[in-house]
């Protein structure tokens, strides 16, 4: 994963804001950074479907390996591969703490779990990855809450727009249950899944 990449180059690069803070820079300088970034050429095929993987990559702050592992265990279920893909990765850990108001970014979102602030079902889960199953409850644990980020969190301050539909979440409470699987027209990410399943399937 690219880390050290500042999010606001790496945003114009993907052509999306990554995160809330980007929109401006991405708003101000909507093209690609470097000296070619106003030449408009037209892209390949291959351009076209790399930027989008790479798009899903960078929108769950994931490793080329564990999108690659993912798409392989979606391509083995019997529903539509995309759709299945963006599910599964929805329901991480990271990414429904970040949806719940939890977190301000997927960044934040990681650091919170990986650092052990984060319980599932009461029980202390360290693993962005781990997979999150309907009527699960994560919660901020009791050690954590005071602690400002997840006080700012408590107050509204990350929530941008309405919960996620497929949360039951209360805020004042740090608590999200998982109530059902997302549906893909609910997954709040730019993407067009099929050029990432034609992209992993050449």
């Amino acid at each position: 994963m690219n880390q050290a990449r500042p999010k606001a180059k790496l945003s114009r690069a993907l052509g999306i804001p990554l995160t809330r803070k980007c929109v401006k820079y991405f708003e101000r300088r909507p093209f690609p950074p470097g000296v070619h970034g106003r030449v408009r050429k037209k892209p390949s095929d291959y351009q076209v479907r790399l930027l989008e993987k790479q798009r899903l990559r960078h929108q769950y702050f994931i490793s080329e390996t564990q999108l690659r592992n993912q798409f392989d265990k979606a391509a083995r279920s019997s529903g539509k591969t995309g759709e299945t893909l963006l599910i599964a990765l929805e329901c991480r850990l990271d990414a429904l703490v970040l949806r719940a108001g939890f977190a301000r970014t997927i960044y934040q979102a990681r650091q919170a779990v990986g650092h052990g602030h984060i319980a599932v079902d009461g029980q202390k889960v360290d693993r962005p990855s781990y997979r999150v199953k309907p009527w699960q409850t994560i919660t901020v644990r009791e050690r954590s809450r005071a602690k400002p980020p997840f006080q700012i969190a408590a107050a509204g301050a990350h929530l941008d727009g309405p919960t996620a539909p497929y949360l039951e979440v209360s805020l004042t409470d740090l608590r999200a249950t998982l109530t059902r699987e997302p549906q893909r027209t609910e997954i709040p990410v730019i993407c067009d899944e099929q050029l990432v399943v034609e992209f992993y399937s050449r």
